[in-house]
């Protein structure tokens, strides 16, 4: 049998209306930590909620954001140990996926959609990925 290429769901993501009353959901009612925070500047415009297993749910505050998708769910996120192997395979499959780039977390990734439209990200984590550093650390955006 060959190697997965893909290893599991690594994160959805989701705008929030209110990203206060969407943290304290998460945690209160499900027992959710965050692990991280994403600002901009001196402006929190989201986190990391951590599953637990590699897994997380990406929160985004809708007010704040540069998109302008309609929906709540933004997008899905799947994990790959083989980043350039994979980007390698879907390019082969005729599909198009963007370079890999190293995000603002510290993790490889690559963008594609499935023929419905919904948008893919392909996270590759490296020894820096801040989704594995202790919880309530910030990240800094750039974009």
């Amino acid at each position: 049998m060959t190697k997965a290429l893909i290893k599991q769901l690594a994160h959805t993501c989701i705008f929030a209306h209110d990203l206060d009353a969407t943290e304290a959901f998460y945690r209160d009612v499900f027992g959710i930590p965050t692990a991280f925070t994403f600002m901009r500047g001196d402006d929190r415009i989201g986190y990391y909620l951590d599953l637990g297993g590699r897994t997380f749910i990406e929160v985004f505050s809708k007010a704040s954001a540069k998109f302008d998708e309609t929906n709540q769910i933004n997008h899905i996120c799947l994990e790959t140990e083989d980043l350039d192997g994979l980007l390698a395979h879907v390019r082969g499959q005729g599909v198009e996926i963007t370079d890999k780039k190293l995000g603002v977390d510290g993790t490889w990734q690559a963008w594609t959609s499935d023929p419905n439209g919904v948008k893919l990200e392909i996270f590759e984590y490296t020894a820096s990925s801040l989704q594995f550093k202790p919880h309530g650390g910030v990240c800094q955006v750039n974009w």
